[in-house]
């Protein structure tokens, strides 16, 4: 009688643990979380300038940030990458693969998850500004893997505008990082804004390149631009910087990530430029004294799209694809908050019905792989 009672102890203590157990959403024996209570054990994955760039990588880390504070029990631990080699990407995501629900990748150089992404289906992947590609570099789809891309090129396209109608000098430029095909876009884009605005208030502004800078794409071509190289080298940004600014450029547009603060630097030493933020909104870093050197941000909205696939992973709503993110979902745009931005309400009326353009597909600014150059774009 006394085993009998011990059993039917034992037994309601292990269903009740097993009731708080799944509850609590709690975790494998990887510490994984379970997806269903909400409580997602998140890692971001960035390049070597972390989720403190005040850019790219901070505003995906945002995104998540936003979703652990309205999920308690998740988590997020932020892991650099610091080569920006596509192969040593990869190992970084795969040596922590089994310690995490969800696993965010910020950049092209993650794009080749693809076989073990598979090989891991119960771990979900965002993947940011790539598509998902297999180990021999073929495109794919995985249901666990929600790939995005943005329409940068209407950003720069945004950008180009409001360049444009500020310049005094009629001198603008843009800096890159690296020419992966986000940035390449940004650059494209931004041509395509200048020529916009010559065309249609007939202007005469020009867009600056340096020879010595000029970006070679992942398939090889000359895109010319202004190209760093890195997405870390704040040094090399400030001489790229002095040198356009020599070159009487008044306005540049700053898409470089880290590397992108040596030329705020460049441009506030001078006192004869103004920048133009990328990805998010870059007001505070263009503090310089009691004035500003940010004209305007135009914005990649990485945050907001990296928040609602959490929510779709806890929802189990989650779908994973590959996906172009474009103006129609509020997933690009600019500035324009009073008091974070310089632009005269001439220059953004002129911006606002632009954006209507790009929204509807009257507009459609040239891309790296959109099949035209910025030489071939049409004003509409």
């Amino acid at each position: 009688m006394k085993t009998m009672i011990k059993e039917s102890v034992i037994s309601v203590l292990c269903i009740a643990c097993c009731l708080s157990v799944f509850a609590n959403g709690v975790s494998d024996v990887h510490g994984k979380k379970n997806a269903s209570s909400g409580a997602l054990k998140i890692a971001i994955i960035t390049s070597l300038t972390g989720v403190d760039d005040g850019s790219f990588n901070e505003n995906n880390y945002t995104g998540i940030q936003n979703y652990v504070k309205k999920h308690p029990g998740s988590s997020v631990t932020a892991v650099r990458e610091p080569t920006g080699d596509s192969a040593a990407a990869v190992k970084a995501v795969g040596d922590i693969v089994a310690d995490y629900d969800v696993e965010v990748c910020t950049g092209f150089q993650f794009a080749g998850i693809g076989d073990l992404a598979k090989d891991n289906p119960d771990t979900k992947f965002i993947l940011v500004d790539s598509f998902l590609a297999d180990s021999a570099g073929k495109t794919i789809e995985l249901p666990n893997v929600y790939a995005m891309q943005f329409a940068e090129q209407e950003s720069g396209f945004f950008a180009g505008i409001a360049a444009a109608l500020d310049t005094k000098t009629g001198k603008v430029a843009v800096v890159n990082g690296i020419a992966f095909p986000s940035n390449v876009n940004y650059q494209y884009g931004f041509e395509c804004g200048v020529i916009y605005v010559n065309k249609t208030k007939k202007k005469n502004v020009k867009y600056i390149e340096l020879a010595s800078q000029a970006g070679t794409d992942v398939t090889g071509k000359n895109v010319g631009g202004n190209y760093i190289g890195s997405f870390g080298d704040e040094s090399t940004g400030k001489v790229v910087g002095r040198k356009l600014i020599e070159q009487g450029v008044d306005v540049i547009f700053v898409a470089a990530g880290g590397s992108g603060n040596g030329v705020f630097t460049a441009v506030k030493e001078s006192g004869k430029a103004k920048v133009i933020g990328c990805d998010v909104d870059q007001w505070r870093d263009g503090i310089n004294g009691d004035k500003n050197i940010v004209l305007t941000s135009v914005l990649k909205n990485m945050a907001v799209n990296d928040e609602r696939q959490l929510n779709a992973i806890a929802a189990g709503t989650f779908q994973g694809k590959n996906i172009v993110l474009k103006a129609d979902t509020d997933s690009t745009g600019y500035v324009k908050t009073p008091g974070h931005h310089q632009l005269s309400a001439s220059a953004i009326a002129e911006l606002d019905a632009a954006y209507s353009k790009v929204k509807n597909g009257t507009i459609v600014p040239a891309s790296n792989f959109g099949g035209f150059t910025p030489n071939e774009f049409k004003v509409r």
